[in-house]
């Protein structure tokens, strides 16, 4: 049961969105409270969750045609469909509640509308088009906004919306290499391929993607994203990533690229 559910709210997903958005709260210059920073991280996992259990709800059936997927709760029948919608409405209602109580009501709504427009546009997307990643990551890249208005913040602060458009990068790699390690699935299921995911060039084109991505993650402090030493700890813990890259291993490039946030997320802990 404990591993149904894990798959079901795809917990490390869901935990690589809380450190996100932990890195948007310790952004905003301000006295960092316990409780809050607590309410913030439970609060963006169990919405996260939500969004996750929600999706496998509504593309169930694909998820029956793709090797990747098929072993998922709902198409093994592990968990019933009633279910699955019951404990992702506990944990939108629960992550809900924790944001809007501890930071007010904008980081809640934030988080419901990043949910709507995961369900209601990305995933349709995804079935008709090729580009829909453009669409779709924007999700990812929402979490440190809502941290960030948690703590004070205004959405539409530089150093946030640098913050943010920096993880809306990180990713494109990251599912380049999905889609290229599961290609076959995805065209089993009828989903568009990018075209350079089919392709061998997949991996250099995100290696070169990696690197660029990782320089600009460097050159944060000229916007006051970073300062004093949080850069140097940025730049520490960037450069092993960045020597990665250069390297051919398929499965390291994609574990690299998987770390980014959370050892963004670290530098931004080190520098408070």
């Amino acid at each position: 049961m404990i591993a149904a559910l894990i798959s079901l709210f795809r917990l490390r997903l869901a935990l690589v969105n809380g450190a996100a958005a932990l890195g948007g709260y310790l952004l905003f210059p301000a006295r960092v409270d316990l409780a809050a920073v607590c309410a913030l991280f439970i609060g963006v996992v169990l919405m996260a969750a939500a969004g996750s259990a929600l999706n496998q709800v509504g593309e169930r059936d694909l998820d029956r045609l793709m090797q990747r997927t098929c072993r998922r709760p709902l198409p093994t029948g592990r968990l019933a469909r009633r279910t699955a919608v019951l404990l992702a409405a506990g944990c939108l209602a629960a992550g809900a509640t924790l944001l809007a109580f501890f930071g007010g009501p904008l980081p809640a709504l934030l988080g419901l509308a990043v949910i709507v427009w995961y369900l209601a546009v990305y995933t349709p997307l995804k079935r008709r088009s090729q580009f829909a990643l453009a669409v779709g990551a924007v999700c990812g890249a929402a979490a440190p906004v809502i941290g960030w208005c948690f703590a004070g913040g205004s959405p539409v602060d530089f150093r946030v919306v640098v913050l943010a458009g920096v993880l809306y990068l990180w990713q494109v790699p990251h599912f380049w290499l999905l889609q290229q390690r599961h290609a076959e699935d995805y065209r089993r299921a009828g989903i568009p391929l990018f075209e350079a995911a089919g392709g061998r060039g997949a991996a250099s084109l995100c290696r070169l993607w990696l690197a660029a991505m990782l320089a600009a993650a460097m050159m944060l402090p000229a916007f006051g994203v970073l300062a004093g030493s949080a850069a140097l700890w940025g730049a520490v813990f960037c450069t092993p990533l960045l020597l990665t890259a250069c390297k051919r291993s398929e499965p390291a490039l994609f574990a690299c690229i998987n770390l980014f946030p959370v050892l963004l997320t670290l530098a931004l802990c080190v520098g408070r």
